[in-house]
């Protein structure tokens, strides 16, 4: 789980890239741990389903706050709106690197190679 803006509030990415450094030693169950240092997040990627508001909006915004380096949106169905992933909708993968403190989004789709 990343914490956001407060204490009770955070996200559990589908998947991410970490140091250990930064993580609860006491995890919240057996298979899980809490990110307590932005820092130590390297990189974050969310499958994009029924909630793509949360993915292209709210955790973008909240990643970026954290300084995490690196956040993949894999929109593999079109699901995202017109506005975050063009038009005709179409899969798309979104990959945002943090430049000078703000995401700088590079996106693929069809056969476009990730670089």
């Amino acid at each position: 789980m990343v914490k956001a803006d407060n204490e009770l509030s955070g996200y559990e990415p589908d998947a991410s890239v970490l140091d250990r450094q930064g993580t609860d030693s006491k995890p919240t169950s057996k298979n899980q741990s809490i990110i307590t240092m932005g820092s130590s997040v390297r990189l974050i990627v969310e499958v994009v389903s029924t909630n793509w508001r949360d993915d292209y909006g709210y955790k973008l915004v909240d990643y970026e706050a954290l300084r995490i380096p690196e956040y993949w949106i894999a929109d593999y169905l079109g699901l995202g709106d017109r506005r975050y992933i063009g038009n005709p909708k179409q899969p798309t993968f979104s990959v945002c690197q943090l430049v000078d403190g703000e995401y700088q989004v590079c996106q693929f789709r069809g056969n476009e190679r990730v670089f």
